[in-house]
């Protein structure tokens, strides 16, 4: 799975902005945290069993590092802030948001393809 580093708040604007690419299908962002066993577990199961990630970009936030990143993201997406959490962004809009043990690769995948 090829993991880029979301770091900054402009990333977001690029994230929106190819999130309306009819080809690449929209964007999965995954907030986690190095210090939580149930986030390195959640971020493993994703490594595993994710298959759409060869058409969307996935990003990854280091929370401890970007916690300004993870509010920024809260705010502009409409969701509470979790860890871990991943969120499929779609035409600049969070079209599935999970958290936690609700993570999951077929989830994600079905909001994807559906959407």
């Amino acid at each position: 799975m090829n993991w880029l580093s979301l770091t900054t708040e402009k990333q977001l604007e690029e994230i929106d902005r190819l999130s309306y690419n009819p080809e690449i299908k929209g964007g999965l962002l995954f907030k986690h945290s190095a210090r939580c066993s149930i986030s390195s577990m959640a971020l493993s199961r994703l490594e595993r069993n994710l298959k759409v990630s060869a058409t969307l970009p996935i990003y990854l936030l280091n929370l401890l590092d970007y916690r300004s990143v993870s509010q920024q993201i809260a705010e502009r997406y409409h969701v509470e802030h979790e860890s871990p959490q991943v969120l499929v962004i779609k035409e600049g809009k969070c079209i599935y948001s999970a958290s936690h043990s609700e993570i999951s690769a077929g989830s994600i995948e079905s909001a994807v393809i559906n959407n």
